[in-house]
């Protein structure tokens, strides 16, 4: 009896271990299948965003230079004369900025210069007539073929010496020298009543960097690396390298873009035409330069809107049902923190610009606010 007693006790502990395993597996099972169905479940996340209007605008990428105002010799005319003669005034001075056709300097001509234009005039006068007699002597036979070819070419070198002597713009009593071009007055070399030789300089002028006669007036030098990058007319803009000069700035045209490798400096040069008259920045100035390349009209975007995965760079757009939509982009321009890029934006939709990290495409979104150009919420 107690063999049957405990016998029967212990059919009754294995039982209910048993079912307590049965009900354990049941419910790990029930654990499993609800958790299943829980990772199933649609995301509902929805993601706080800040966003900016996207428009297309013109925009180009900056090249940045450095260099000197006036420094380019094509800039520089040296004004002088080709004969003797005496300085009677002087009209301008040093750093004055003058405009084509204004008086320079007045001048009279050395006595002996003059005669030798007097002079000029009076040979050719001798000469046409000393053809037309030996021409009236060689139709009656009274004078040789030589004779005839001698007085001819007695006349073409007369008009050749009064045509160099008039070149030379001599004249008697005063003559008045004016300015060839729109330019600044670098350095005046005499003074009135000076004596001065043939071919001495008088002054030296820069080419002002407006109308026909624009000349580079700025040499800057830039990384052979953007070279290629760089043309004529592309707009340039000066910035001042000083403290007094750090706000100031003036904008310009490239018009020429060297082919080598300067071997002092390294880089390329890059003459620019800068109408610097009238500002700060005056001849000798050392300036920095951010030239404009590459410029076009695309899509402009804050540099923190645009990402990038294996797919490639993409920006996110608010939907009008406030969700996120992916769009593939292309950047074309890097300005600064901005981009111009090209894709299938639309611009009636804003752009995300804080935030975007987060989102997936087709993921909900809540407006924290507008992002205004300078980055501030609004």
């Amino acid at each position: 009896m107690r063999n049957s007693r405990y016998s029967m006790q212990s059919r009754g502990a294995a039982a209910g271990f048993l079912a307590a395993a049965v009900i354990a597996a049941i419910a790990a099972s029930a654990g499993v299948s609800h958790s299943a169905h829980a990772g199933d479940a649609p995301d509902n996340t929805v993601v706080t965003v800040q966003t900016v209007r996207v428009e297309r605008s013109a925009i180009a990428q900056p090249v940045r230079a450095y260099g000197i105002v006036a420094a380019s010799s094509s800039s520089v005319t040296t004004v002088n004369l080709p004969y003797v003669a005496r300085i009677s005034q002087l009209r301008v001075q040093a750093g004055q900025a003058v405009a084509r056709g204004t008086p320079l300097a007045v001048i009279e001509a050395d006595p002996s210069a003059v005669l030798a234009a007097t002079q000029a005039k009076s040979a050719l006068t001798l000469a046409q007539g000393e053809l037309g007699r030996t021409q009236s002597l060689y139709d009656k036979g009274l004078a040789t073929q030589s004779q005839l070819a001698a007085a001819k070419k007695a006349l073409l070198d007369a008009q050749q010496a009064l045509r160099a002597q008039d070149l030379m713009g001599v004249t008697a009593g005063s003559k008045t020298i004016v300015a060839p071009f729109d330019a600044v007055v670098l350095q005046v070399s005499v003074a009135p009543g000076d004596q001065v030789q043939a071919g001495a300089p008088l002054m030296q002028l820069s080419a002002s960097a407006s109308g026909k006669d624009a000349r580079p007036n700025v040499m800057l030098g830039i990384e052979p690396s953007d070279a290629a990058t760089v043309h004529v007319g592309d707009t340039v803009t000066l910035h001042g390298l000083s403290t007094a000069l750090a706000r100031s700035a003036v904008t310009g045209r490239v018009v020429m873009v060297g082919a080598s490798v300067d071997t002092q400096s390294q880089l390329v040069n890059i003459g620019a035409s800068v109408p610097v008259n009238q500002t700060a920045f005056i001849a000798g100035t050392r300036v920095a330069a951010d030239i404009a390349t590459l410029a076009g009209t695309h899509w402009v975007v804050p540099r923190s809107a645009v990402l990038k995965d294996d797919k490639g760079e993409y920006v996110y757009q608010i939907t009008p049902n406030h969700t996120a939509r992916r769009v593939s982009v292309a950047t074309k321009i890097e300005a600064g923190n901005r981009y111009g890029v090209d894709g299938t934006l639309d611009a009636s939709q804003p752009l995300v610009v804080s935030g975007n990290y987060e989102l997936k495409d087709g993921m909900a979104v809540q407006l924290a606010g507008n992002v205004a150009a300078g980055g501030a919420a609004r």
